[in-house]
């Protein structure tokens, strides 16, 4: 509970500061020793470097604040940005139409692949940022730049209003989120020509791997089926209660939680996977 909360009131915080302040966080000034640290060059074990895509209304450092200097500890160059920067500027990011995102997403993955010398990344996305780079693989020729793709709190059907409603109560955003403010909120709804695009034929394309996790306890994406990719050889889907009966996660505790971070991890390096282990955790719906 207690990186519930610290998670929660950095997100919180953030969004208040962008409200006032005209600076904002940038690739080069992530907080985490080793993160976004571009003389990183992948090694043996990680060939690819990985690339984080936050979610709707956060930025590129406090949607991973766990899971960043995790995937570092574990040996990973990883590198990530803020992308979709509308009103709110870069602390809250995640808002412009996603297809404008994803052309973002296209450029920043470039720039990782010239640093790092590599021909590929593995992308790893949380809500939102399983959607953008859906897109991206699919249109804008990122299949051939992307090795493995891992998402949680996934969404590739779109959302209830009252999915979007629930999200802009949790980050203090309702007025924004629920507005013209909100490119990516109008392309999350049902029926929407992004969400028709992107399912026109299957999401996942050949060449990378996918693998989505989600939660039966979102509240965000809802259903929480909406991030199940159509059956494929390159496709795994994971509900996160068929692993692990004691995880109650929520939409935005997926970023914190321990189990999903064994799971990430496990699926960026199959052949190194060590045994899954279940751990109690709860965010209490969140």
């Amino acid at each position: 509970m207690a990186k519930l909360r610290t998670f929660l009131t950095v997100l919180l915080l953030s969004v208040l500061a962008s409200t006032t302040l005209t600076t904002t966080a940038s690739a080069e000034t992530a907080p985490s020793s080793g993160w976004n640290d571009w003389s990183c060059r992948p090694s043996n074990a990680h060939p690819e470097p990985v690339v984080l895509v936050h979610g709707m209304g956060a930025n590129h450092w406090d949607n991973f604040l766990t899971l960043a200097p995790t995937l570092r500890a574990n040996g990973y160059c990883v590198y990530s940005q803020t992308y979709g920067k509308t009103l709110l500027g870069g602390l809250a990011g995640g808002l412009a139409p996603m297809a404008d995102s994803a052309a973002e997403l296209s450029t920043f993955v470039d720039r990782v692949r010239a640093a790092t010398g590599t021909s590929k990344v593995d992308i790893v996305g949380h809500s939102e940022g399983t959607t953008v780079p859906a897109y991206y693989m699919k249109y804008l020729g990122g299949a051939a730049k992307v090795d493995d793709f891992v998402g949680f709190g996934s969404n590739f059907k779109g959302t209830t209003l009252n999915g979007l409603a629930t999200l802009a109560e949790a980050l203090k955003l309702q007025g924004l989120l629920t507005s013209a403010g909100c490119g990516a909120c109008t392309d999350y709804l049902p029926g929407s020509a992004f969400l028709a695009e992107l399912n026109d034929g299957p999401v996942a394309v050949p060449g990378p791997t996918y693998t989505s996790i989600v939660t039966r306890y979102d509240t965000v994406v809802t259903p929480y089926t909406s991030g199940l990719l159509a059956p494929a050889p390159n496709v795994t889907n994971i509900v996160l209660q068929d692993r692990c009966g004691l995880d109650f996660a929520g939409h935005l505790g997926l970023a914190i939680d321990p189990n999903v971070a064994q799971l990430v991890l496990n699926r960026l390096d199959p052949e190194g996977a060590k045994p899954f282990r279940c751990r109690p955790f709860t965010t209490l719906g969140i």
